[in-house]
């Protein structure tokens, strides 16, 4: 992400004046998108993987003038940074996905008369057998499931690693872009479903990383020591998701 110094001047705008600087805004690059945060406090660039476009996140005061000039000046930033995105992977017939670290090959089998989608997952294949022309919704709930499935058994697993009275209140399972995982002070956890992706030691990694937040909720000393204890291999699984974890976001993209 790139970021400049906080900026101030400017005013509310208006819609009208908005989409004038959208047109503005792609005329510099069409995958560029202008957010305007009440919250920022500075001019930043952030790539957003799932959706393949960066935002141009300018605070809501600033000059949009400077803004622009900031774009242009980060141009090459933002087309670097999409070529160097990996290919869509798509939910269709001969697909390769990575589940739970084993290359699996989606084999859909398409017959109307079929009253409602069936799939299986066998050691090396993802058999779906549907009446539905586009079945890549079907497929996502399906992944999502298993994910839910693996994580909620990982994690309580570490749970119990840890002092008792520190128990996970609830696991939700998402299609979070920004986070992995989180964990809040009363024990409740969310993490991406698109985890089932990773490598174990990967997904071994965030889970910890979470389970971890509930002896320690900062990013102290104390919270690492705790998460490499309950880490099956903290160093790969740390480093595996800094490098790779955008890459997760292609599967299930349309190319």
């Amino acid at each position: 992400m790139v970021r400049t110094t906080s900026t101030k001047g400017g005013k509310n705008r208006d819609k009208d004046t908005l989409a004038r600087a959208q047109q503005a805004v792609n005329a510099i690059h069409p995958c560029l998108r202008l957010t305007v945060s009440k919250r920022a406090r500075r001019m930043a660039l952030r790539l957003d993987p799932a959706a393949r476009v960066v935002h141009l996140i300018v605070p809501h005061r600033a000059s949009m003038e400077r803004a622009l000039d900031f774009a242009r000046q980060n141009k090459l930033w933002v087309e670097k940074r999409l070529e160097d995105l990996p290919e869509p992977v798509p939910f269709v017939d001969g697909a390769i996905l990575p589940i739970m670290g084993h290359d699996v090959t989606l084999h859909i089998h398409y017959d109307p008369k079929l009253k409602m989608t069936d799939i299986e997952l066998k050691p090396r294949t993802l058999i779906v057998k549907t009446n539905k022309e586009d079945v890549a919704p079907r497929i996502k709930r399906f992944l999502r499931q298993l994910a839910s499935d693996a994580i909620t058994e990982m994690a309580h697993e570490k749970a119990k690693q840890i002092d008792r009275n520190k128990k996970i209140q609830s696991i939700t399972v998402r299609d979070t872009r920004s986070r992995w995982g989180s964990c809040s002070e009363d024990g409740k956890m969310s993490f991406s479903w698109r985890l089932i992706f990773a490598p174990p030691l990967a997904m071994d990694y965030v889970i910890a990383h979470e389970v971890a937040h509930l002896k320690v909720m900062d990013h102290s000393q104390r919270f690492w020591t705790q998460c490499e204890k309950l880490s099956d291999d903290f160093d790969f699984g740390y480093d595996w998701m800094q490098k790779n974890g955008h890459s997760l976001m292609r599967f299930g993209q349309d190319s």
